[in-house]
């Protein structure tokens, strides 16, 4: 019994010392901070368009995605727009971020429910969208 008892205070030992070793830290990669980058600049996009807040879209966007997003924008009582990545793809100066999107818009006593699949390109540093691909979630209520 005694011996036993050795043999699993042995291996709890060894268990605690193994586990307490040195970690190493992986450093973030280049792609991985611009795609952090990403999703806080179309975040921040989502944001402006649900309070309005045109200035805010015009600050993270450039020209041509500024006048992309204003020139469908509609009038709406109140509206929620969920984004859910799909996939981040980052070339030479250009990233491609897919979402799939749902969205509920209010405007008088009419509800407007869509959905789609949209990517955003982004271009520039710091990054600002540029145009929307697919499905834009900024037009509607239609």
């Amino acid at each position: 019994m005694k011996r036993l008892l050795f043999v699993a205070v042995v291996l709890i030992m060894a268990v605690l010392a193994s586990s307490c070793g040195k970690k190493t830290v992986k450093k973030v990669t280049e792609d991985s901070k611009t795609a952090t980058a990403t999703f806080t600049v179309v975040d921040a996009v989502k944001k402006a368009y649900l309070a309005r807040d045109v200035f805010e879209i015009q600050k993270n966007t450039t020209r041509d995605g500024f006048k992309e997003i204003s020139s469908v924008m509609k009038s709406f009582d109140s509206a929620e727009l969920d984004f859910t990545p799909a996939l981040v793809e980052i070339e030479e100066g250009t990233v491609n971020y897919n979402v799939s999107w749902t969205g509920t818009w209010k405007k008088g006593g009419k509800i407007t429910q869509e959905r789609g699949m949209a990517v955003f390109v982004l271009k520039g540093m710091p990054l600002k969208v540029d145009a929307i691909l697919r499905a834009n979630p900024f037009k509607y209520p239609e």
